[in-house]
């Protein structure tokens, strides 16, 4: 049984899903590259680099807002081309900016563009029978772009400059704008699995699973962002840490990719314990100064079962939202964890408590969202306990 079938998506579906979600994000994803030409090309300072980012990174999330007067009057595929176009106008037009305050326009405008369009994705893969694998294909279009994009960007900012990453984005965008069409004009019901029961839902519920996935991001995002301080205290060198942060990334893709062949074969309650208890040991090997070799397996370990973990919370939370506006508060929650991370565990690094806080602090707040995530479930049937369809195993 191919993915598309066992999901319930159609194929045109999935494919817009994966691929608009893969797109959006892609300046982030390949921030290291992008903020060195940033500074080479137009020769901006450290503090207007991270504010366009950030910036980026901010509308991104706050595309989440207006969705809440679109999402329920409007038609999803209408608001997905509009999108779709704005993105490739604004990337366009960034291609050939060298204004700090025009590319600022600019590069906002193309975030509230591609964030209504994650907004779309999350929303639409909720409709999935199993959204955890729609969710694992999600993650790892993202991955798989970002990890291309390191690889061949370099290369071509030396030929081309800038105008390589924002024309490729729009011809990209341009590309896929036809799967727009694909995307359902309204929130739909998940396909029902047989055996299953409706779920008892609240407004508590609702908080209480995007508690959950904001500390889940926060406490990832705290230790992510430093990573690469961990070793340098550890007088681990430069190019060794990088080689290992960039297999890390290899090792994402496959985490995300096994949680999208598991799918529903396994209890969800047992790979979310497995996913965030090997997260957490992963930052436990962080603590201390760590040698080459556990630093290496802390960081391999980390990146594997933060993308392993992600699509088995989000589908919880697909679980308790049939109507689709639970999950469009989840692309301003991963916003705000992303961002919030780095803003409490910095404070942390400067005081007398240093990176040892910051670590404990992050298997803090992965306990706390893994016990919210399973209290949540603990009153309701949900899709990974009851009988799964043909092709899956319980």
């Amino acid at each position: 049984m191919s993915v598309a079938q066992s999901t319930g998506l159609a194929p045109l579906r999935l494919a817009a899903i994966v691929l608009f979600a893969a797109i959006v994000p892609a300046v982030l994803m390949t921030a290291p590259a992008v903020a060195t030409q940033y500074a080479l090309q137009l020769g901006l300072n450290p503090a207007r680099i991270g504010q366009l980012l950030s910036a980026e990174l901010a509308v991104m999330s706050l595309a989440t807002l207006p969705a809440y007067y679109w999402q329920r009057r409007c038609d999803w595929r209408r608001v997905a081309q509009a999108a779709a176009v704005l993105f490739i106008v604004t990337n366009l037009a960034s291609a050939w900016t060298a204004d700090y305050g025009l590319l600022m326009s600019l590069r906002i405008l193309s975030a509230l563009g591609g964030g209504t369009l994650m907004v779309v994705c999350i929303a639409s893969a909720a409709s999935s029978r199993q959204p955890e694998r729609v969710y694992g294909l999600w993650v790892s279009g993202q991955l798989i772009l970002g990890a291309v994009g390191l690889w061949l960007l370099p290369p071509l900012f030396a030929s081309y400059g800038l105008r390589a990453l924002y024309l490729g984005l729009a011809a990209l965008m341009l590309a896929c704008l036809p799967l727009a069409t694909a995307l359902p004009p309204r929130a739909q019901p998940p396909a029902p699995r047989p055996g299953q029961q409706p779920v008892a839902r609240s407004r508590l519920v609702g908080v209480c699973a995007l508690l959950a996935v904001l500390l889940f991001y926060v406490g990832l995002s705290a230790v992510w962002t430093f990573i690469g301080s961990i070793a340098s205290a550890a007088a681990i060198d430069p190019t060794s840490s990088g080689r290992i942060l960039s297999v890390a990334t290899l090792l994402g893709i496959a985490g995300s990719l096994c949680a999208t062949f598991i799918g529903a074969r396994w209890p969800r309650p047992l790979l979310l314990v497995a996913g965030y208890g090997l997260m957490a040991l992963a930052v436990a090997l962080l603590l201390g100064l760590p040698d080459l070799a556990r630093f290496a397996v802390a960081a391999l370990l980390f990146k594997y079962t933060w993308t392993f973990a992600l699509p088995f919370i989000l589908a919880c939370v697909a679980d308790m939202d049939p109507q689709g506006r639970l999950m469009n508060s989840v692309n301003l929650v991963i916003g705000g964890g992303l961002a919030l991370g780095p803003v409490l565990a910095g404070p942390l690094l400067e005081s007398s408590l240093g990176m040892n806080a910051v670590l404990l602090g992050s298997i803090a707040c992965l306990a706390l969202s893994l016990s919210v995530l399973l209290a949540v479930r603990a009153g309701a049937p949900s899709p990974s306990s009851v009988t799964a369809p043909s092709g899956a195993r319980p």
